[in-house]
């Protein structure tokens, strides 16, 4: 059985950033993690954790550490296969990256497709994902209006922090579909 999902950051409208891919079902919620990462182009730097509708709500997943005391509340993202949790189309669970800047992302399981596939693959998407550390939503908002304003004093800065060349723009439309599918089709064909 393979799982298509849409996953889609919240808070983020002009454009909207979200990713399609399909999971076989077999997958643990590690390998969930993974997909998404590498899908939006994330770069694995923070924690995470999913949870049906965000902070607050049972049962989180994520990786365990010695120092929680979360009196057995808790799951780990490589003990719980997707099969577990998901079981309707239409089903939604939220999956939150870097508890600093809050980047919550609506998964929706779209389909229930007899078919078994092997690995993650990444179906279509849109939007730039918002860089690391920028600030969140609103900071990411702030980084795009300040990127257009040309005579923004922190314009320069901003762009050098994003390794931009003085020709280049941070175009928040862009997305490499073809360039992001090689790179999921290599890092789970090597597993």
């Amino acid at each position: 059985m393979t799982f298509q999902f849409k996953i889609q950051i919240k808070g983020i409208t002009q454009p909207p950033v979200w990713r399609k891919i399909s999971m076989p079902a077999k997958c643990n919620f590690y390998d969930l993690h993974l997909a998404i990462q590498v899908a939006f182009g994330w770069e694995n730097y923070h924690l995470f954790q999913f949870s049906p509708r965000g902070y607050g709500s049972k049962p989180v997943i994520l990786i365990p550490h010695e120092d929680d005391c979360d009196f057995g509340e808790s799951l780990s993202v490589e003990d719980i296969k997707l099969s577990y949790i998901f079981k309707t189309e239409k089903q939604k669970f939220t999956y939150i990256y870097d508890f600093g800047d809050d980047w919550v992302h609506t998964i929706v399981l779209e389909k229930i497709l007899p078919e078994l596939s092997l690995y993650p693959k990444l179906l279509a998407g849109k939007g730039h994902c918002p860089p690391e550390d920028c600030g969140g939503v609103w900071g990411y908002e702030s980084l795009k209006k300040t990127l257009l304003d040309k005579a923004n004093p922190e314009n320069k800065e901003l762009a050098e922090w994003l390794g931009l060349e003085d020709d280049q723009t941070w175009n928040a439309a862009e997305f490499d579909l073809e360039a992001t599918q090689k790179l999921m089709m290599e890092v789970f064909a090597q597993e």
